[in-house]
C-alpha cells in the first residue's frame, strides 16, 4: 500500500480560494458601501435643505399667516395707543420686523383730503404712526389729516396700493358670500421686496354700506374707520437654525444673484429661494469638502465595522476548518501509526503462538523441557494479547466514564512493594528504589492505582538506556494532595515533545520504540489520573532522565 493512498486528504486550494473570495468581496463591500454613503451624503446635502428652510423661515409664516390677520379682530378701532401695543408684541417676536406704518384710515362719500376717491366713495388718511425699535418715540406720528399735504410720496404709495384694490373689490363684491382666503390675499395683502401691507377685513355688512355708498347718490355718511398696516422686514435679521450641522458648514442669507464660484469655488453648495417678501433673497448653504468627507467617514465606520465582523467570522470559521483539516490529518496519521502499530502487537505474539502450535501439532512426541518451553511461550504470548487488549477496554472505558471508583484504604508501602516486586519478577534487570515519607494509609481505588503504577514503570524501563535502567519512586504528603512520583534515568523527552506525550496514539519518534508502542500508556494514565481527580505532570531533560509526578486527593 503506497503512502499516497494512505495521506489524509485535505484541499487546501479551495481554503485559499475561499480567503481570496471574501478578501475580494470585502474590498468590494467596503467600496461600494464607502460610495453609497458619499452618494447618500450628497442627496441629503441637496434634500435636507427644506427642513432648514422650514425652520429658519417659520417665524415669518407665523407673522404672515397668524399674527398680521389679528388685526382684522379690532374691525378698524386701533388707536395709536393699541396700535403701539400691538407692535410691541410684533418687535419682541419677530426681531426680521425692522419698521411698522400704522394708517389709521377713514371711509365716506365725502371727499377727504390727502386720499382716494373712486365714483361716490372716498378713502384718506386721518393719522399715520410709525414704530421701529431705533425710532423715538416722539418721532411716532408723521401724519396728521388736520395738516393736508404733508403726507410723504411713499407712504401715500403703500396707502394707494392696497386702497385701490379694496375700492376695485366694493365695487363689484358680492355681498352675500363670505371671503374666501384667495380673496382674502388678493384683496387685503399688498407683498412687495422685504414689505407687508395689510388692511383689517371689514364685515359683509361693511362692505354693503361701502358698495351702497360708492355706487349711490346718498346724503354724507358718517366716517367709517379702517386699518391699514405697512411692515418693512429685514430678511438678514432671520434667525437661520441649523439642525443638520454635519451637513452644512456655512449658512447664510444671500440675494438671488449672488454667485459662490466668485468667492469660493472649492465649497460644495445649494440654496432654496424664500417666499413671499423675501422673494427676493434665498438661503445658501456651503460646506467645504474635507467637512462632508468627515461626515462621509462618520457614517461609513459602522458599516466599515460591520463588513470587517462579518469578514473576521468569515476568516474565523476558515481557520476553524483549517485547524480541523489539520487536526483530522494528526488523528489520520495518529490512527494510521496506531492501526500499523496495533496490528504488529498483535501479529507479534499470534505468530509466536502459531508457529509454537504449529511445532506441537508437527512433533511426534515432546520432551518435558519442550513441553515447559512450549507453554511458556505460549502463556507469555497470551498474557501479552490479554494485556493489550485489557489496556484498550479500559482506556474506552474511562473515557466513557462507565467506571465507578471503587475506594478503599491501602497501606502504600505494602501495595507498592507489591508492584514493584511483580514488575521486577519481569524485569528482573530493573533497579527500583521506594521512598515514602510521612504517610502510611492511603483511601483511594487500588485497580486504577496499580494501573497508574504499571504504566509509569513500564514507560520508565521502556525508554532506559543500557545499563541505567533504575526508577526512584517518592511518596509525600502536599498540603491536601498525595505525591507519587516516578523518576527514572532515561534517554529524557526534548521540550517540543512535552506537550505532546499525554495524546492519544502519540509516540516519540526514536529508535527506542519503533516497535512495541500504540502510544496508548501515557495518555491511558493521564485519564486515569483525571478520572481520579488528579493531576499529572513531567519534567525531563534529554540524556538525563524524566520525572512524572502524580497529585491526588488526599482526605485526612
Amino acid at each position: 500500500m503506497d503512502a499516497k493512498k494512505n495521506s489524509y486528504r485535505k484541499n487546501f486550494m479551495l481554503i485559499i480560494s475561499f480567503m481570496v473570495l471574501i478578501s475580494i468581496s470585502l474590498v468590494i463591500a467596503l467600496f461600494l458601501g464607502y460610495n453609497f454613503t458619499k452618494k447618500y451624503i450628497e442627496n441629503e446635502f441637496a434634500s435636507l435643505k427644506i427642513e432648514v428652510h422650514e425652520q429658519t423661515i417659520a417665524p415669518y409664516n407665523s407673522l404672515f399667516q397668524n399674527k398680521i390677520p389679528e388685526i382684522s379682530f379690532y374691525q378698524g378701532f386701533l388707536d395709536s395707543l393699541s396700535a403701539a401695543k400691538y407692535v410691541d408684541t410684533i418687535f419682541k417676536n419677530y426681531p426680521f420686523v425692522e419698521k411698522i406704518q400704522f394708517f389709521d384710515t377713514q371711509i365716506s362719500n365725502r371727499p377727504i383730503e390727502d386720499g382716494l376717491r373712486i365714483g361716490r366713495l372716498s378713502l384718506g388718511v386721518k393719522s399715520l404712526y410709525q414704530f421701529g425699535q431705533n425710532i423715538p418715540k416722539d418721532s411716532t406720528l408723521i401724519f396728521k389729516n388736520n395738516k393736508p399735504g404733508t403726507l410723504s410720496l411713499s407712504s401715500g404709495d403703500e396707502f394707494n396700493k392696497i386702497g385701490l384694490k379694496f375700492a376695485s373689490y366694493v365695487e363689484t363684491a358680492d355681498t352675500t358670500k363670505a371671503f374666501t382666503n384667495d380673496q382674502i390675499f388678493k384683496i387685503f395683502y399688498s407683498i412687495a421686496s422685504n414689505k407687508i401691507n395689510y388692511m383689517n377685513i371689514p364685515r359683509r355688512e361693511d362692505i354693503k354700506i361701502y358698495q351702497d355708498l360708492m355706487l349711490k347718490d346718498r346724503a354724507p355718511s358718517p366716517l367709517f374707520e379702517q386699518d391699514i398696516f405697512s411692515f418693512e422686514l429685514n430678511p438678514f435679521k432671520l434667525q437661520i437654525k441649523n439642525i443638520h450641522p454635519e451637513l452644512y458648514q456655512f449658512i447664510s442669507i444671500r440675494p438671488l444673484s449672488y454667485d459662490p464660484i466668485l468667492e469660493r469655488p472649492d465649497l460644495v453648495t445649494t440654496d432654496i429661494t424664500l417666499p413671499g417678501a423675501f422673494a427676493d433673497y434665498k438661503i445658501y448653504f456651503a460646506s467645504e469638502k474635507g467637512f462632508l468627507d468627515k461626515e462621509v467617514n462618520h457614517r461609513f465606520l459602522p458599516i466599515a465595522i460591520g463588513v470587517f465582523v462579518i469578514y473576521l467570522v468569515l476568516a474565523f470559521i476558515t481557520f476553524l476548518i483549517y485547524r480541523n483539516l489539520n487536526v483530522n490529518e494528526k488523528m489520520f496519521s495518529l490512527q494510521y501509526d496506531f492501526i500499523n502499530n496495533f496490528t504488529h502487537e498483535f501479529k507479534t505474539p499470534v505468530s509466536v503462538i502459531k508457529i509454537a502450535g504449529n511445532n506441537i501439532l508437527n512433533a511426534k512426541e515432546l520432551s518435558e523441557k519442550e513441553r515447559l518451553r512450549y507453554g511458556k511461550i505460549l502463556d507469555e504470548e497470551a498474557d501479552k494479547l490479554n494485556d493489550l487488549m485489557n489496556k484498550l477496554l479500559s482506556f474506552t472505558q474511562i473515557e466513557n466514564k462507565a467506571i465507578k471508583i471503587k475506594s478503599q484504604e491501602i497501606n502504600l508501602e505494602v501495595f507498592s512493594h507489591n508492584m514493584i516486586d511483580a514488575f521486577q519478577l519481569k524485569y528482573p534487570d530493573y533497579e527500583i528504589e521506594l521512598n515514602i515519607e510521612d504517610v502510611t494509609h492511603f483511601f483511594t481505588d487500588p485497580v486504577l492505582l496499580s494501573s497508574i503504577y504499571h504504566n509509569l514503570m513500564e514507560n520508565a524501563y521502556k525508554y532506559a538506556m543500557p545499563g541505567q535502567k533504575k526508577l526512584e519512586i517518592s511518596i509525600y504528603r502536599i498540603k491536601k494532595g498525595l505525591m507519587f512520583s516516578f523518576k527514572d534515568q532515561g534517554i529524557g523527552i526534548e521540550d517540543s515533545e512535552l506537550e505532546n506525550i499525554f495524546k492519544k496514539f502519540y509516540r516519540i519518534q526514536n529508535r527506542y520504540n519503533q516497535q512495541g508502542s500504540v502510544g496508548l500508556g501515557l495518555a491511558f494514565c493521564k485519564e486515569l489520573v483525571n478520572f481520579m481527580n488528579g493531576n499529572i505532570t513531567v519534567k525531563s531533560k534529554p540524556g538525563k532522565g524524566s520525572q512524572f509526578d502524580v497529585m491526588l486527593p488526599y482526605d485526612i
